[in-house]
């Protein structure tokens, strides 16, 4: 038997230790508290066995914008293009020279995002430091 067989053995037989001592008036409160400790047991072991087939197939878990999600550095631009319509139409009002300040705001910000993220996918890499 493994640890974990071992482990629910050891529940199991205090649960039925625990009924004999108090008796028949709490066998409900007995049995559902050792079910919910094998429930979370049992959620413990799918949701390793996912992160294991996850890892496996090469899927992140989002955080840094794996297969099936959007990553800060690519939600920028979308944002911040959608946001250029106005900003557009705000410094066109005033002058040419307020619209180019204002894109060139625009494109400084996406250029700092796509830079700080390949940074942070370089440094990501197994085996890098600060120091290579």
């Amino acid at each position: 038997m493994n640890s974990r067989q071992d482990d629910l053995k050891q529940d199991l037989d205090a649960a039925l230790q625990t009924r004999k001592e108090l008796g028949k008036e709490y066998e409900a409160e007995i049995v559902d508290s050792f079910l919910t400790r094998l429930d979370a047991r049992i959620d413990a072991q799918v949701d390793q066995r996912v992160a294991d087939g996850l890892a496996q197939h090469g899927v992140g878990d989002g955080r840094r914008g794996g297969r099936g999600g959007w990553s800060s550095a690519g939600r920028l631009p979308v944002v911040s293009l959608v946001l250029a319509i106005p900003l557009t139409g705000i410094a066109a009002g005033a002058n040419l020279t307020g619209m180019i300040v204002c894109w060139a705001g625009i494109v400084g910000v996406n250029v700092a995002a796509a830079v700080g993220a390949r940074a942070e996918q370089r440094n990501a890499r197994p085996g890098r430091s600060d120091w290579n």
